[in-house]
């Protein structure tokens, strides 16, 4: 470990460099070529050799300007032998060993908890680059969320219950097939992506990035479950915005067609609308052609658009609150337009406001997760099932917003600015989701009560708001080649 902490402080000395949306001194082109891929070695070492559990004694942490983002150095103490599954014990107990890549992120931490304080053993496996993109960006969560040490410490004070946690980047298939033997999962529930479909359509960079980090990222749980837990249960989110907007009803993953007199079960046909999004629908069909090929099972949920912060658990201790993104680059809409009626900005309506798609509360997130964890898929089946509760248009979320200000004293009003998106704004739009409601899911629907909360919530941290990142700052008909910079200001 001496050797990593002395690697990690001479690459830092060694090594500066601006990356896309920070500033930094010029270098040369050749400079640049060399100290990147120093860097990437440096990287590929540290994220080998380093993680830490929910006991262990961090030792340092350096700070790497460029590329490479944040490198943490650990000291790892040795866990006591566990069982390598809890699956069939106790009399068929449906306690699990739970993975969570992105455990540190928006649905990723509120699941971690939820999973928790339900007993199963859970370990959060990120590489904290989400926390990366706020300093790149110069945003922040309107919440403010804690370290994820503190977090991991103050769970455990409050319920008594730890999460192991690993640290480093799932696209080094060295650190992940560390984190895999080591934890030995039954089901790996996978987070573990850039989630924005704006961040993905600002520049190339991040365009590059967006599908390299989440397709290659999902190849390598592929081959680590497939090579080091094959019985393992893969739980991994997609989107809602796979299938686009087509003018017939969406169903489950998979439509039946017939043609020329033929009739066959297919894929439901995908119309990805940004970069982001494309590299979910690469991701369904690598999840696919595993589960054939290699006899794996997934699940593979088609989320909505996920509004709220609180969970009971999130809301047992001030320093377990969930991050809230009200920005037009990380922020969806029902959680912007509460932050922007709190502070007294004119709800922000693209375009004409008709844009329909699947919502669904935070608490039904987690509870979706849970709800497909003890319902595995079987060996060899990939299944798909569309996680939303409820469909609103932009326009039906303006109103709702509206109509909740009043009752507490806020006036809203309502802008609309141009659509920085290419999308239809007026459309056809009804998709099927029976799967998790036949499974045991009761919906938490959207009313006054969860209104109320989150204006509140927007409310009590409007000091918070930042009002230059409240427009949306991305353009997909302007993405190029030269990457944006900090505190972008408008289209």
């Amino acid at each position: 470990m001496a050797a990593v902490v002395a690697a990690a402080s001479a690459c830092a000395t060694s090594l500066s460099l601006s990356s896309a949306g920070c500033q930094g001194p010029a270098v040369t082109a050749t400079q640049r070529a060399a100290a990147t891929k120093r860097l990437e070695a440096f990287n590929s070492e540290i994220w080998r050799k380093c993680a830490f559990s929910s006991n262990s004694t961090v030792t340092t942490r350096t700070k790497i300007s460029g590329v490479g983002g944040i490198a943490r150095a650990t000291a790892v103490k040795d866990s006591p032998t566990r069982p390598s599954s809890l699956v069939g014990e106790s009399g068929g107990s449906e306690k699990k060993r739970v993975m969570i890549l992105g455990g540190d992120g928006y649905c990723g931490w509120a699941t971690a908890l939820h999973l928790s304080k339900k007993g199963h053993e859970v370990a959060i496996v990120d590489s904290l680059v989400r926390r990366l993109f706020d300093e790149q960006l110069g945003t922040q969560t309107l919440t403010p969320i804690a370290s994820l040490q503190k977090r991991v410490k103050k769970w455990k004070d409050v319920s008594g219950n730890s999460l192991d946690v690993y640290i480093g980047d799932i696209c080094e298939f060295g650190f992940l097939e560390h984190a895999v033997k080591s934890f030995e999962p039954d089901t790996v529930v996978h987070f573990g992506e850039q989630r924005s479909a704006p961040y993905s359509m600002m520049d190339r960079d991040r365009a590059v990035f967006t599908q390299h980090n989440n397709v290659i990222g999902t190849l390598n749980v592929l081959f680590a479950i497939k090579e080091f837990a094959p019985d393992c249960h893969l739980v991994k989110l997609g989107t809602m915005g796979e299938y686009g907007t087509p003018n017939i009803d969406i169903e489950e993953g998979f439509i039946t067609i017939t043609h020329n007199g033929r009739t066959d079960t297919l894929p439901y046909p995908k119309q990805a609308s940004s970069f982001y999004h494309l590299s979910k629908v690469h991701d369904s069909h690598n999840l696919a052609f595993a589960c054939k090929a290699w006899g794996l099972r997934a699940t593979d949920l088609n989320q909505g658009v996920v509004y709220g912060v609180h969970t009971a658990e999130t809301a047992m201790d001030e320093m377990l609150i969930n991050r809230l993104d009200y920005d037009g680059v990380f922020g969806t809409a029902l959680n912007r337009f509460c932050v922007q009626a709190a502070v007294g900005h004119p709800l922000t309506v693209y375009g004409k406001g008709g844009q329909t798609r699947g919502y669904l509360d935070i608490r039904d997130t987690v509870r979706c997760l849970e709800l497909a964890i003890l319902n595995p898929a079987k060996t060899g089946e990939f299944r798909v099932f569309n996680q939303f509760t409820e469909q609103f248009s932009v326009n039906d979320l303006a109103k709702l917003v509206t109509k909740a200000g009043e009752k507490l004293g806020i006036e809203v009003k309502t802008s609309h600015v141009e659509n920085p998106r290419v999308e239809a704004e007026e459309h056809y739009y009804n998709a099927k989701h029976s799967k998790l409601v036949e499974l045991g899911l009761e919906p938490h629907l959207l009313g006054d009560a969860l209104l109320d909360s989150l204006l509140n919530v927007a409310v009590k941290y409007k000091d918070r708001v930042d009002f230059e990142q409240i427009l949306p700052a991305v353009s997909w008909k302007k993405t190029g080649t030269k990457p944006k910079t900090v505190k972008p200001s408008g289209l």
